[in-house]
């Protein structure tokens, strides 16, 4: 068994030339699994069973005297080693079965979208139209559409100016083609007409006779082209600069916001994931979890007897 590590390892070194951290990691990890199949009294490879690797992945989990319990990305590192090693012996004729291959490593937890508060989204907002330029008047539109709508920055970047000819909906073609009609709020909408009527000419007046399409682009650049996601990223980071917000703000910070925001308020989570245009409603149910974080938050503060004395 330590033979046929030491070859997986130099396998490893060499053939793969895997970085000194890395080979660290895996030495560790097998170390680890060596140690609990001599626990178990097994000491050749094709002693390993399929249960044998299921249990060093419990006992993984729920730690042992030699170390604490692992978290899911721990514990599924520790498995892609033991899978690895497995695929290894037999492909080298160490070994006969693989034992390890229907083991599948941990799904780690689900990262819960990060929300901005309220306030925060106010500043950032308020800081994007400070000066009343055309770029300032079209970068309070681009951010008041995407929080009013919860569009993702391709599909504002990429409307049409017929798709807000209604003011009230806004036309968003999403993931795979999929159009949806989106209500628009009155920030949203008095933004827009803003730059619609004082912004945008202005913007269109400083482009070629080539622009051609951008033409018909919502959202342009200071060259009169339509706007990249790049640059409607950069407006946003900047605003949220001058505003003072000091959390990590992405391109889909304003979505996550719009979603937790809504469901905040007692939105229903089927209509939540219309407005996001998911698929499946599994996928808006992340947000849930955020909302229930903010209940604890709430109910740990107000209630008089949610904490001791």
């Amino acid at each position: 068994m330590d033979r046929a590590v030491r070859t997986y390892l130099d396998h490893l070194t060499v053939e793969k030339g895997l970085a000194l951290n890395t080979l660290t990691s895996y030495r560790r990890d097998l170390r680890r699994y060596r140690e609990h199949l001599a626990g178990a009294g097994i000491d050749g490879l094709d002693q390993i069973t399929e249960a044998t690797v299921s249990e060093f992945l419990i006992r993984l989990r729920e730690g042992s005297g030699d170390h604490p319990p692992l978290g899911a990305a721990s514990a599924a590192r520790t498995v892609v080693a033991v899978r690895g090693f497995h695929k290894f012996a037999v492909a080298d004729g160490l070994a006969t079965l693989d034992p390890a291959a229907a083991v599948k490593p941990p799904t780690p937890a689900k990262r819960l979208p990060k929300a901005l508060p309220l306030s925060d989204v106010e500043a950032i907002l308020e800081a994007a139209g400070a000066p009343g330029t055309p770029l300032a008047l079209r970068d309070r539109a681009l951010l008041e559409l995407l929080y009013g709508t919860g569009a993702r920055i391709s599909e504002a970047v990429g409307l049409d100016v017929d798709d807000v000819a209604d003011p009230e909906t806004v036309l968003l073609r999403g993931k795979g083609g999929k159009e949806r009609l989106v209500p628009v709020g009155s920030y949203a909408r008095s933004a827009v007409a803003a730059y619609l009527v004082r912004g945008r000419p202005a913007l269109v007046s400083t482009s070629s006779t080539n622009a051609g399409s951008s033409h018909a682009a919502l959202f342009l650049n200071s060259r009169g082209g339509r706007l990249s996601r790049q640059s409607a990223w950069t407006v946003l980071v900047k605003a949220a600069e001058r505003a003072g917000v000091t959390r990590d703000v992405s391109p889909h910070t304003l979505r996550h916001s719009f979603a937790t925001h809504l469901l905040d308020g007692g939105a229903d989570v089927r209509v939540v994931q219309e407005l996001l245009g998911h698929a499946s409603v599994t996928t808006t149910q992340v947000y849930t979890l955020v909302t229930v974080d903010n209940l604890r938050e709430v109910f740990a503060t107000a209630h008089p007897r949610a904490r001791h004395g």
